[in-house]
């Protein structure tokens, strides 16, 4: 059924007042919450420190939803983790949960029957259970070998109806889990961003300089002797705005970018006598974001690759890695 229309407020005053409303009423939940945190918190990050399996976050509508969300924190943060539906569960989703796997399962009321359903069958498998409910004698509050006290006093819902304070109050418990776990783990930067690859933090912790530095032919190089023209041509043709100067044994001896004396003869000039000796080079093996600070620090676009002998391996410039969104 349609909802009937009903007319805007005259002045924003009054939908600024509901918002802020909804916020004082939210944060009192969270409030009270964090100051009823007890032993049971403790008993629960227990036992998903020695859990042997997965994670299994369940919950019915809106406390499904917090669910899934807790499970997602929880799989990004070193606890392995899943969301399960507890309705699809009673049709064969179940043979999802091993043995070793804890189940952590969301329920407001604690009556959710679709939870409790499932919950015999965990016992039976030996699944260990931590219930979050607002309501310490709910039944799967019971059942539960760990009951986490989610309860609020009141709904920022007006209605007392639509899931508001008590979502939070889950939302943020499940975070306050998952963040007491990783902190346990030791869980670092770079363990976070193996779980994310993708993301900017990823890129700057995991791509190293042999994943966006162009090698062999791809690499200008010329010798010492090499003429300004032979020079000039080379770095037009590898587009990375400078070239390496190498020896016989492609060790590096300088590199050249450019010069501003127009009465230098580029026929006969040997690059030699114009490059920079002591250019700022970097391992093939480092982090590409260590290029890229190398390359600001220093005001330079391009970087060449060197191995441990100074023999030139690669090269890269300031637009590979803003290709790679390094930088």
């Amino acid at each position: 059924m349609t909802a009937p229309a009903t007319a805007a407020p005259a002045s924003d005053e009054p939908l600024v007042d509901s918002g802020r409303r909804v916020f004082a009423v939210e944060i009192g939940a969270l409030q009270s919450l964090q100051a009823r945190l007890d032993d049971s918190f403790a008993q629960a990050c227990r036992l998903l420190l020695a859990c042997r399996g997965r994670v299994v976050c369940t919950g019915m509508g809106k406390s499904g939803h917090v669910a899934r969300k807790i499970a997602a924190t929880f799989a990004s943060t070193g606890t392995p983790a899943f969301f399960m539906h507890p309705g699809e569960a009673s049709h064969g989703d179940l043979g999802m949960v091993a043995d070793g796997d804890v189940v952590l399962a969301l329920s407001n009321s604690g009556e959710a029957e679709e939870i409790l359903t499932i919950v015999p069958v965990l016992k039976r498998q030996g699944n260990d259970l931590i219930a979050m409910t607002g309501r310490p004698g709910s039944s799967l509050a019971r059942l539960a070998q760990v009951h986490l006290d989610a309860g609020v006093e009141e709904e920022a819902c007006p209605l007392g109806l639509a899931p508001t304070s008590s979502t939070t109050a889950a939302l943020v418990l499940g975070d306050a889990l998952a963040v007491s776990l990783l902190e346990a783990r030791g869980f670092t930067a770079e363990d976070f961003a193996r779980s994310h690859p993708a993301g900017a933090l990823g890129r700057r912790l995991l791509l190293h300089i042999t994943d966006v530095m162009h090698t062999g032919d791809a690499v200008p190089r010329v010798g010492p002797d090499a003429t300004l023209s032979a020079t000039l041509l080379e770095m037009s043709r590898k587009r990375l705005g400078m070239t390496a100067v190498v020896d016989a044994d492609n060790r590096l001896l300088g590199v050249f970018t450019a010069f501003d004396d127009a009465q230098v003869d580029v026929r006969r000039t040997a690059v030699g006598t114009l490059m920079g000796r002591t250019p700022k080079t970097i391992g093939a093996h480092q982090l590409a974001v260590e290029a890229a600070h190398l390359m600001e620090e220093h005001q330079i676009s391009a970087l060449v690759v060197v191995d441990d002998q100074r023999r030139v391996v690669g090269a890269l410039n300031i637009h590979d890695l803003l290709r790679a969104r390094v930088v």
